[in-house]
Order: C-alpha cells, then sequence, then structure tokens
C-alpha cells in the first residue's frame, strides 16, 4: 500500500470515527421473522453504512387492524433467536408496549428525541445519530397514505429495498419526498411470513427459510397450528 493509499484510508477511518452514528430502524410484525427480513436489513446497512439497525415489532400495525396476530412474547423471542449473535441487529420494544395503533412517525419521533441527548463523537452541536427508516420498495407506494409523510421523511432518510433484480423508482406519489429517499436493491427472495404461517400449520418444512432456532421455536410452541395461544 502506498503512503497515498494509506493516508486516504486514514482519513476515512477518522471521519467515520467523528460521523454521527448512523441508526436503521425497521418495523414490521416479523410473525414470523424469517431470512427476508434479515437480508433487507443486511443489505441497507451494508448500502448505506449503518451503525446499527433497530428492528422494531409492532404491536399493532394500523394497516392489519383485525387481523389475528401472534403474542408479542412469542415474535419477540424468535427474533431475539434470529438475531443472537449479530450485534449490528438490536430489538427495540417501543412499539410492543405501546397502547393502540403503532405509527411509524411516533416510533421516529421517540428515538429522534432520544439519539439527541448522546454526545455527538466529535463534540459539536450536530445530532448524534442520523436516522434511516428501511421499508420494502412495493410499499413506498402506500407511504403517502400513513400518518404524517412529510415528517418521518423530515425525521429519517427513507431506505426504499427492491427485492428483486432491478433497481427499485419512485413512485409519482413520492415524488415531492425524493431528496429524502435513498434506493437500495438486494436479490430477489420469494419468502414471506404468510407462506411460513401457511407451511407451519400445514406441517411443512421452515427449513432455510428462517434461522434454525427460530423454527425449532415455532415447532416446539405449535405456533400457527391452532393448537397454540399465539
Amino acid at each position: 500500500m502506498s503512503r497515498e493509499d494509506a493516508a486516504a484510508d486514514a482519513a476515512t477511518d477518522a471521519d467515520e470515527a467523528t460521523r454521527p452514528r448512523r441508526v436503521g430502524v425497521f418495523g414490521g410484525t416479523f410473525d414470523p421473522v424469517h431470512w427476508g427480513h434479515l437480508w433487507l436489513a443486511e443489505a441497507a446497512r451494508e448500502a448505506c453504512r449503518l451503525d446499527e439497525v433497530r428492528l422494531v415489532p409492532a404491536a399493532s400495525p394500523p394497516h392489519k387492524q383485525g387481523a389475528v396476530i401472534t403474542q408479542p412474547r412469542h415474535r419477540l423471542q424468535m427474533l431475539e433467536l434470529a438475531t443472537a449473535g449479530l450485534p449490528m441487529f438490536t430489538i427495540d420494544r417501543r412499539e410492543i408496549g405501546r397502547e393502540g395503533p403503532s405509527f411509524t412517525v411516533d416510533t421516529l419521533g421517540e428515538l429522534a428525541d432520544e439519539l439527541s441527548h448522546e454526545l455527538n463523537p466529535n463534540g459539536s452541536r450536530e445530532p448524534a445519530a442520523e436516522l434511516f427508516f428501511l421499508m420494502g420498495a412495493d410499499s413506498l407506494a402506500d407511504l403517502p397514505t400513513w400518518r404524517e409523510p412529510g415528517r418521518i421523511a423530515e425525521l429519517a432518510t427513507i431506505v426504499a429495498v427492491n427485492r428483486g433484480d432491478q433497481s427499485p423508482a419512485i413512485p409519482a406519489a413520492c415524488a415531492h419526498l425524493a431528496d429524502r429517499i435513498e434506493l437500495v436493491t438486494m436479490p430477489a427472495c420469494g419468502l414471506s411470513a404468510t407462506d411460513l404461517r401457511q407451511r407451519a400449520r400445514a406441517g411443512r418444512s421452515l427449513l432455510f427459510r428462517t434461522p434454525r432456532p427460530v423454527e425449532l421455536y415455532i415447532r416446539e410452541h405449535e405456533l400457527y397450528r391452532g393448537t397454540s395461544d399465539g
């Protein structure tokens, strides 16, 4: 390595050490968590150079009112099993303890307020952390129907992850938020929580669809079979 390369690397390391932390926020029911969720989180973490991704399981998603959702204790335990040994992924339980529907804008607002009290690495008055809200690119078109989408974009950079080989595009409905949206592409993934629940209900294999400890947990507690309190 030349002196110039070494100096450039040292400068990059110094910048990384003093910049605000980049925190990803990835919400969902995770019912159950599967490899697709983790691939999306990792694709966003790598592409956006995130220091941490917080997985935020929802207690009562606004778009799933009336749907039967597995008890939080099971979904939390499956997330714990899926992320064990992965320090870049943490679980944020705030929505589980919140009464009523879980709105993204409320969660981001709370996080922004909490992180604003942390000490910035470079000692400046700038924010100690920068928020990135992760979502599937297929959900981006629905963003304008969410509560306070403009405020969401103010609080966090929106990272839309396309699960396929083509780069995602910003839908016309979100054109006014384009400067706050980053597009990321990950390998195609046909996994869905709905499919896993159906397979578990039918007694079919979940192997390679979710981390092995999660698969065993589902079997042990007979989740999605109609015989548990899930």
